[in-house]
């Protein structure tokens, strides 16, 4: 530098004019200099400006030419340019930086209107200069001219609004060049005001707008500026922002403190933590200002306290920092740091030195967390927080309550049972809500109890739940105490919980949580501020068919509620109910009620009778209003009186007594009566107690019976043919609706019976039929002729239905009338169109009627349902056919004529929708044996056809399984199933290819496979009084399809973690029994997944072994699943416990257990007992050890003589057998079983003694130990002293040797654990295996004290209730004796998992967490390396490394280790996974908890080093090229980044050609390359010592 600066001298003083100079230096604005001729002009004009005087005038515009025509155009071209010339850009900075400080005019002024503009615009494309450029111009322009308050003004004023725009890498490059040279050239008063400027912008836009984005924006700059802020002036200066008095700046530090991004919390935490630092440094009383909104301080500290401050600020540091390690074995030990967090706020609630609010960053920050366990740990820490048991305390944490605690326990699986929890147990978390919900509303002051719960009941109403979070929600709630704190605004929120968030729950859990909600708002709502309408109208929401139904504890409850607030409830404006002052209490509810029964049924006499039907919805509140009114009046007198009903029913009986005799009653007055009517009887339900009398029911009865003539005879003229327009299809449902609960309610009833089955149904069903038979024009019909002919077909498929159900007389009138359908169907003309009428359609109609000729138009949306109402009308004539099929005493059909019906029936299930295919599936059933024979393609077709139909109904479960169980009776009926594969190979590939379908479907659907195997084994086994030889027929197809059984006795349930959630819960709800009203009102459904294998273990136990067939069936059965097993102990698949090959095999065994006895003695010795001691060689999880250990010693108990097998078993080589020869061990501790049963009692007993002492000796020490237990077993058997002395010999000192040891092992540690635990354990203990033979042992008390999951137990009390299990004194269902079942699970091979969690969960936390002076490395990654440094006080350098393309974890370990080490910048990976590792761990040596790692993508490298060059760096390949320069030679620039190649394939050729060089390492030995961590390791090494500086040390 200083030889140019000479030769420039020398230039100068030679030329006598030195704008010469000048202009021979300069460019044209259309070409690009090199870097030499911008630094020669910028050191000649640096030169000149010394030398000459500062005001000529020729020299300085010269200057500013030199600005204006060289640099401006060249800095809009470096703008353009691609490859970023940031060299180049230094070059003209520095000539920049030389002209303005020349010219100190208006060129400044000029140059900023210039720049300014760029910094603004958000489309860049419309600028001439990159923003990144105009910042670094603006940067060197300030710096290079004395302080201009106006430019620094504007400048300021720009780039705050360019903060809230740009990226966060532009935004640090602003604040690191733009701001900090602001600061750095103002005075310090001008300096507090320009950080006062920043600070008040700053913290108005976050109090505007706080959004995640603006929290993390607004940090990243306090964060950068952070120095100024908390320098030692900031007390000094007055008008110089202090942090620590600022509500506004903790504002944003709590919301940083819980954002959702890792760094973004970490300026958060450095931020806090410097404000305690400096707080404690002063030692200065101060605190934050109470802002309009809130007298909560965030922030106070003082002197006196300044010990107590401290240790909570650090607590509270090392607590988030460890919630960063996003660990729960790491977390859970800071928890106790959380609760001396917790009771030092609590306790100086009222001093205001801690706000509570601090706290609830800590909570949300683990509710946040992405590891379920952590944000499981939060949510119970919070729930049994008893700081909230104060006032004060609980209110500051309401709002938290209410927001993030709600949208946190709405993840479901924090609902899962703890590991100690049964089955049908409540969840850990549900019982912890609900103790929380009544201890924190309990501990609310008590004028803010009403509000914070409806905010909590209307925060649940606001989003979607899903079906378990809102059930013990809901629960929680339902605990709360009898209070009156809602009005109707939370009538209305309950209401919208129950509108918007249930719609897809399982029903079960859908109507428990009605029942909860119900219960809460009962208790909680102040009568005096709800109306009756508004009760009754919440009331609607809450479905019958799940929760609120009569004859429960809910509507019991209800009635009740209603009873003893009866005079409470607030009249409303618009209810003028003119109650007597003579009634009685029920007055009120009872008038309101006849009010409104009367307001309902009043109609206006202009109104329309043309429409459709009344909303049904008032009907079915003033439904359950009557019932509830009279439930409530019954309670009271105990006998309801006849006239209070009536009076209350009047309105409606008479309108129902006038319907058959006035034809002038207006059409929707009937209708509403009508509507009314049906509900009433569909809602009366059935006594809880069908021994006690229903009164109300009764009576309700009574009064609607006097009026039944009339409504039928109503009934009967309008479906006779007054129905004749589109709307009327939908009024026709209701009349059916109607009669069908006539029928239903009143078939009992004598004289009803008699008269509807002799006179009304015969009349019904006859003018039905001549409707039918009407000649139909087909051409163009109208609307009156289609509607009638609908109406009557569904009237008749009515009656049908209600004769298919018993309730008539198969020898009456009206049975025979029905029977007359035949003549319709199958008239008795020709065969060419004998079935013309099967699957009759409506044709379309093309005319409207005469009464409404504008609505029904060809284009009318009414019309457009038209496809519907053809569907229907198809559907009911096969529900008629179907009860023809099977009621008609004329015997089956033609065989000519059975096939053609068959296809019409499978032309059927192609026209209809799926919810109408069943009683098309019942007639097929019928026709199918006789089509078999003589047509299979047809049966396939029509098999295959049905199997369609069930599929696409798959996800419709309201008609799915009803339709599933009728496809099960057609393709598994009896006599389908016993045609052989000679006869009829079609039908039975086609009916196998279905059976492994619906296993497949049962996978992923469950109670599928529940029907399919209780059809077959009602089937193949049924207790119908038939001969023999037909039973055998039956039975004998069970051998065909012996696959179902196989797969029914290995099913199980295996869920995906959701799936169990649901069926656990519903177990839970089920146990609550009636206190749930859901469990009554839900119809129950056997789906099970443990139903299919208790049916066909009940089948099994039911097979007499003395049948030939019986016999044949478990043989095979037997071999079937052996096989399974073996197929499992053979596959690479990992078995692992719980595992579905664990269950798998453990049903297995089970099952062969409880077939054992039946088995004859041949085939067990020829075919199971080789087999069984071959799969105790295998490894097998404990449970399957202990059922092939018990199954080998029931084998040899009943065939003693082959006790041989058992011996030799011992004899093969102890390298293959290694440690399965436990299992062989564990058979000779139960010897005593054996022995009475052997020959030569002396000579096996001896046997015995030998092979156990031959393994007391072996290398392993399980096998050791099981060896010492069979022989002390062995030893103590009775008589062993003379055995000893006879036949032993020598051997007796050395067997009591080995015992001696054994005893001694109680002095030695493990040693004396694991000796203790084996001798407990029940298989040695308390199991025998004979008398403990039984059901119970073998299902339930085996796994459970094998510790298999709980949902693999298989209790006896589903054995009870599922089948008819057969009592057999062989195999008894519980266990004779309680030792077993009584006896605690544990495996002697277990640790002391409790002692060792108690001791990790309250460990004392090692501080080794990033400390607060180092945090900002990590925190700040946008920000220049060397502003960091300055504030750390110790280097950090710009070196990064990219390991994208190294795959081993040893490498990258040790490479974390050397980049930690010697500073590096960050360590890029190709997945942060890599730090889970154990091999990377043990390299790294804990270096990733203090070295930023970055997760690039191989294939997204490219893109990465090309945004790493256009930020400056230069990309240095460690690799050997051509064009490689020595390591030794190579100086590194200031940011580097060194691309690491892949162990194997070394660097790929697409990414050499963004390398800007390579560099390699020079060799002196053979071996082509290093190791890549060594390779990168020396040059990491090297880049550290070029940039080493010596003040550092070395």
């Amino acid at each position: 530098m200083a030889t140019s600066r000479l030769l420039i001298k020398t230039l100068l003083s030679h030329c006598p004019d030195p704008e010469n100079v000048i202009n021979t230096l300069s460019w044209p604005s259309t070409s690009l200099p090199d870097i030499e001729t911008i630094e020669a002009l910028t050191a000649v004009i640096q030169e000149l400006s010394s030398k000459l005087h500062p005001t000529e005038d020729r020299f300085i515009c010269k200057v500013q030419s030199v600005i204006w025509d060289q640099c401006m155009p060249l800095l809009k071209t470096i703008s353009s340019a691609d490859n970023g010339g940031k060299d180049l850009l230094n070059a003209v900075c520095g000539l920049f930086a030389v002209c303005v400080g020349v010219c100190q005019t208006d060129v400044p002024e000029q140059v900023s209107q210039t720049l300014l503009p760029v910094l603004m615009m958000r489309d860049e494309g419309r600028s001439s200069f990159d923003v990144d450029v105009a910042t670094e111009v603006t940067a060197v322009l300030l710096s290079s001219i004395p302080y201009n308050r106006d430019i620094i003004s504007r400048t300021l004023a720009c780039t705050l609004c360019c903060v809230k725009d740009f990226s966060d890498s532009r935004v640090s490059k602003i604040i690191v060049r733009i701001w900090f040279t602001i600061l750095r050239s103002c005075g310090k008063d001008e300096e507090s005001e320009m950080l006062h400027q920043i600070w008040e912008d700053l913290l108005s836009w976050h109090q505007r707008d706080q959004t995640e984005l603006v929290s993390a924006r607004v940090l990243l700059c306090f964060t950068a500026l952070s120095d100024h802020l908390y320098s030692l002036e900031t007390s000094s200066s007055g008008n110089r922002p202090d942090p620590r008095r600022s509500q506004g700046f903790f504002r944003a530090v709590q919301a940083g403190l819980t954002h959702r991004d890792s760094v973004t919390r970490k300026r958060a935490l450095y931020l806090l933590t410097r404000c305690v630092t400096q707080a404690d440094i002063r030692g200065e009383d101060v605190g934050t200002c109470q802002t309009p909104d809130t007298d909560e301080v965030l922030f106070k500290w003082t002197a006196e306290k300044r010990q107590l401050l401290r240790e909570f600020w650090e607590d509270y540091a090392l607590v988030l920092e460890t919630l960063e390690e996003n660990q729960i074995h790491v977390i859970r030990p800071v928890l106790k740091r959380i609760d001396m967090l917790v009771e030092t706020t609590s306790t100086d609630i009222q001093g205001g030195l801690f706000s509570p609010s601090w706290l609830l960053c800590v909570y949300e920050r683990m509710f946040h967390s992405e590891n379920k366990a952590v944000m499981k740990e939060g949510v119970n820490h919070l729930l049994e927080l008893k700081a909230l048991h104060h006032p004060a305390f609980a209110f500051a944490f309401s709002q938290f309550i209410v927001g993030p605690l709600i949208d946190v326990l709405a993840e479901s699986s924090l609902y899962h049972r703890g590991a100690q929890q049964n089955l049908r147990d409540c969840p850990e978390l549900g019982r912890k809500l609900q103790t929380f919900i009544v201890n924190f509303f309990d501990s609310l002051p008590e004028e803010k109890r009403g509000s914070v719960l409806l905010q909590l009941i209307q925060r649940l109403g606001s989003r979607h739940w899903c079906a378990v979070p809102l059930l013990f929600i809901s629960q929680a709630l339902s605990c709360l105490s009898l209070r009156p704190l809602l009005d109707s605004d939370g009538l209305q929120a309950f209401r919208e919980v129950l509108r918007c968030t249930m719609i897809t729950h399982q029903v079960l859990l859908r109507g428990a949580s009605q029942c909860f909600l119900l219960h809460a708002a009962l208790c909680q709502t102040d009568v005096s501020a709800v109306s009756l309408n508004d009760v009754f109208s919440f009331l609607v929401h809450f479905r019958a068919e799940e929760s609120l139904c009569r004859g429960t504890a809910l509507w019991t409850e209800l009635c009740e509620w209603l009873q003893t607030n009866e005079e409470r409830f607030h009249s409303g404006s618009s209810e003028d109910l003119h109650i007597e002052s003579s009634h009685s209490k029920r007055a009120s509810i009872f008038s309101h009620v006849q009010q409104r029964l009367n307001t309902f049924l009043t109609v206006p006499a202009n109104s329309d009778q043309t429409g459709k039907l009344p909303d049904p919805g008032e009907a079915e509140l003033l439904a359950r209003a009557i019932l509830l009114t009279a439930d409530m009046q019954q309670s009271i007198d105990k006998q309801i009186e006849a006239v209070d009903l009536k009076d209350l029913l009047r309105p409606l009986l008479d309108i129902l007594h006038r319907l058959s005799t006035n034809v002038y009653l207006l059409l929707h007055k009937t209708d509403k009566s009508l509507q009314l009517l049906l509900r009433l009887l569909q809602l009366q339900g059935k006594a809880k107690d069908p021994e006690k009398e229903d009164v109300v029911a009764l009576a309700l009865k009574t009064h609607v019976l006097s009026a039944v003539e009339s409504v039928q005879e109503f009934l009967l003229r309008r479906l006779s043919g007054e129905l004749k327009e589109l709307c009327d299809v939908e009024r026709a449902e209701l009349y059916l609706s109607v009669l069908r609960e006539l029928v239903v309610s009143y078939s009992g009833v004598s004289w009803y019976s008699s008269n509807l089955q002799q006179n009304y149904i015969p009349k019904l069903a006859n003018n039905c039929l001549k409707i039918l038979n009407e000649p139909y024009e087909q051409q163009s019909p109208s609307v009156s002729g289609p509607v009638q002919r609908a109406v009557s077909m569904a009237t008749l498929a009515l009656l049908c239905e209600i004769a298919d159900q018993g309730l008539l007389n198969s020898q009456s009138e009206a049975t025979r009338s029905l029977y007359s359908l035949t003549d319709y169907f199958y008239p008795s003309s020709s065969s060419s169109s004998s079935l013309q009428r099967l699957n009759q359609t409506l044709m379309k109609p093309t005319a409207a009627s005469d009464s409404d000729s504008d609505s029904h138009t060809v284009d009318s949306p009414v019309l457009k349902d038209w496809g519907r109402i053809v569907a229907q009308f198809i559907g009911d004539q096969w529900t008629c056919l179907s009860f023809l099929q099977k009621s008609v005493p004329v015997g089956p059909l033609p065989t000519p004529e059975a096939p053609e019906v068959l296809r019409a029936a499978v032309e059927a299930l192609a026209l209809l929708p799926g919810h109408l295919a069943l009683p098309v599936l019942d007639f097929m059933t019928r026709v199918f044996p006789q089509v078999a024979h003589c047509d299979e393609s047809l049966c396939v077709e029509a098999v295959c056809a049905s199997w369609k139909v069930v599929q696409a109904l798959s996800t419709n479960p309201h008609d799915f399984w009803s339709t599933l169980q009728g496809f099960v009776r057609l393709a598994f009926n009896r006599e389908l199933l016993q045609l052989t594969e000679e006869q009829n190979p079609k039908i039975t590939a086609c009916i196998q290819q279905i059976v492994s379908e619906l296993m497949e479907l049962a996978q992923v659907r469950s109670g599928v496979f529940n029907i399919l195997i209780q059809h077959c084994c009602e089937m193949w086994l049924s207790s119908g009084a038939e001969d023999e030889v037909q039973t055998d027929v039956v039975f004998s197809s069970a051998l065909s399809y012996i696959n179902i059984l196989t797969e029914a006795c290995i099913y199980g349930p295996v869920f995906r973690r959701d799936q169990r959630l649901i069926q656990e819960v519903q177990s839970y709800i089920e146990q609550l029994g009636d206190s749930c009203a859901a469990n009554t009102a839900v119809k129950s459904d056997n789906r099970d997944d443990q139903f299919p294998r208790v049916c066909v273990l009940a089948f099994l136990c039911r097979l007499n072994p003395s049948k030939k067939l019986h016999q044949r069936l478990m043989q095979e059965l037997v071999q079937r699943l052996l096989k399974k097993d073996e197929e499992i102990s053979k596959s690479k698949v990992r078995y692992y416990s719980n595992s579905i090959q664990h269950r798998v095999k453990n049903r297995v065994w089970q099952t062969l257990l409880l077939l054992l006895p039946k088995l004859t003695t041949e085939f067990v010795s020829e075919c199971v007992l080789s087999r069984v001691c071959e799969a105790g060689f295998c490894s097998n999880q404990a449970s399957v050890k202990y059922l092939i250990e018990w199954t080998l010693i029931l084998i040899l108990h009943q065939n003693p003589s082959h006790i041989q097998s058992l011996w030799n078993c011992f004899n093969l080589d102890q390298e293959k057998t290694k440690t399965s020869i436990c299992t062989f061990l564990s058979v000779l501790v139960h010897l005593n079983v054996l022995l009475p049963k052997l020959d030569e009692k002396q000579v096996q007993w001896q046997r015995g003694v030998e092979v156990t002492l031959q393994w007391c000796f072996s290398h392993n020490f399980s096998v050791r130990l099981y060896a010492l237990l069979a022989l002390k077993k062995v030893w103590e058997l009775k008589d062993a002293d003379v055995f000893s002395e006879e036949k032993l010999g020598g051997l007796t000192t050395v067997v009591q040797a080995c015992l001696h040891q054994a005893e001694a092992m109680q002095n030695t540690g493990n040693a004396m654990k694991n000796w203790s635990r084996i001798q407990d354990h029940f298989f040695f203990s308390v199991f025998h295996p004979i008398r403990d033979y039984s059901v119970e042992t073998i299902f339930e008390t085996f796994p459970r004290l094998s510790e298999l999951a709980e949902d693999e137990w298989l209790p006896v009390w589903k054995f009870k209730s599922f089948v008819n299990f057969p009592l057999c004194a062989s195999l008894p269902l519980k266990n004779p004796v309680m030792d077993l079942s009584e006896h605690q699970s544990g495996d002697w091979t277990q640790q002391d998992k409790g002692e060792m969690e108690q001791e990790e969960r309250w460990a004392e936390v090692q501080k080794k967490i990033t400390p607060w002076k180092l945090s900002v490395q990590e925190q700040e990654p946008e920000l220049m390396a060397q502003q960091r440094a300055a504030r750390l006080g110790k280097l950090s350098s710009d070196l990064l490394v990219v390991a994208s393309l190294i795959d081993k974890p040893t490498n990258l370990g040790g490479l974390c280790r050397t980049c930690e080490i010697f500073r590096a910048k960050a360590l890029v990976l190709d997945s942060l996974k890599h730090i889970n590792d154990k091999q990377f761990q043990a390299l790294s040596v804990s270096s990733e908890l203090w070295l930023p790692l970055l997760e690039v993508k191989p294939v997204e490298l490219s893109d990465f080093l090309q945004q790493q060059k256009r930020e400056g760096y230069w990309v240095i390949g460690v690799e050997q090229t051509s064009n490689s320069q020595n390591l030794q030679d190579y100086n590194f620039p200031d940011k580097s980044l060194l691309l690491l190649g892949n162990e194997r394939e070394g660097i790929p050729a697409n990414l050499l050609q963004l390398v800007d060089v390579c560099v390699e390492i020079p060799q002196q030995g053979v071996t082509r390359s290093l190791n890549v961590h060594v390779s990168a390791a020396l040059l990491v090494w090297e880049y550290t010592r070029q940039h080493l500086n010596p003040s550092t040390g070395s």
